[in-house]
């Protein structure tokens, strides 16, 4: 595989201290600041000094996060929803009495959306609590980017659901197990992951069905790109990266693969404002490749004495100077690229 380049010497590893090891749930830049969940209920906020540990889920797993500007929202298995500022403090917003939170998502004006069994919740930027069941457990979560609606990922389909209003979910039905939901930046498209290695889709304004197969492995991770036009996709030796351009989106068209490589994609990560999509393996690589020349960077290549951890995060600051990325086996590093 001939690269173009390598950023190698860009990369920062982080010191987890006594939380080296753990896994890495999630990554984010809360306030510039880089920031890891760990499942072991742990936030690390690494400050330019000292990396600050928040037990936000003490003696608990902490299962899905969500990034909210300078907060860091956390769910766990022992029900409860968490929120971590920069500061390093936290505050209880929930508590579900134990049952896992299954998957949350958090949108700029602090509304969150949570699931917990088959108990659908929102709650609104200025705190009230609404909630419907959904038909089975819902295993993803999603704010549409208009209005204040949900989307929610279920067995047969997705529930589309207004939390104001008095009518129950609206049904997006395809016969199967549906695990994480997307929705496209311009709110046109829907998308699931599978539990079949597929991804199903969905045209919203006129439901239409667009099937997505041919993964050898389940697709868990998703990223559209800054344009909205691009969604990128793990779940292969390569990153599989579908076109959404015009009415009909991927449908009757073959998507591209960049980045191809003897090991599974992961984690992916679009660059909030480039072409260019951070492409995380399941034996601790990480590359970046550039959609427009499929031009590849070399960002780290496991060496002898690392841990063989699968990339479980990847994270872009909203300027898209820096990459945060953290792996199964408790490893982390922070890219900074170079400036032209």
């Amino acid at each position: 595989m001939a690269l173009n380049n390598s950023l190698t010497d860009f990369v920062s590893p982080l010191d987890l201290g006594p939380d080296a090891g753990e896994h890495i749930v999630g990554a984010a830049f809360l306030g510039g600041v880089p920031t890891l969940a760990l499942g072991n209920g742990r936030v690390l906020l690494f400050g330019e000094n000292e990396c600050q540990a928040v037990a936000a889920h003490p003696e608990s797993g902490l299962l899905c996060f969500a990034p909210m500007a300078d907060k860091l929202v956390t769910g766990g298995d022992d029900g409860r929803i968490v929120v971590t500022a920069v500061d390093a403090t936290t505050k209880v917003l929930a508590d579900e009495k134990g049952t896992w939170i299954d998957a949350l998502a958090a949108r700029a004006d602090g509304a969150l959306v949570w699931a917990c069994g088959r108990n659908l919740r929102t709650r609104d930027p200025k705190g009230a609590v609404k909630s419907v069941q959904l038909a089975s457990v819902a295993r993803g979560v999603a704010f549409m980017p208009k209005g204040y609606r949900v989307a929610a990922s279920q067995y047969n389909g997705v529930a589309l659901w207004f939390p104001n209003a008095a009518a129950p979910p609206d049904i997006l039905a395809w016969k199967g197990a549906h695990l994480d939901v997307t929705v496209s930046p311009d709110g046109r498209f829907a998308v699931t992951s599978m539990q079949e290695n597929a991804l199903h889709g969905w045209r919203l304004d006129d439901r239409k069905d667009m099937r997505m197969s041919g993964y050898p492995a389940k697709t868990r991770s998703l990223s559209w790109s800054g344009d909205g036009q691009w969604l990128a996709t793990s779940g292969a030796e390569a990153c599989v990266v579908w076109p959404f351009q015009g009415r009909d989106g991927p449908m009757g068209k073959a998507p591209r693969e960049c980045g191809v490589r003897p090991a599974k994609v992961t984690c992916v990560a679009f660059h909030p404002k480039a072409l260019v999509v951070a492409i995380g393996y399941e034996d601790g690589w990480i590359m970046m490749c550039r959609l427009t020349d499929a031009a590849e960077l070399l960002v780290r290549a496991r060496r002898s004495g690392d841990a063989d951890g699968a990339i479980t995060a990847l994270a872009w600051e909203t300027s898209g100077s820096r990459l945060l990325w953290g792996s199964a086996q408790g490893e982390a590093g922070l890219l900074v690229l170079p400036k032209a």
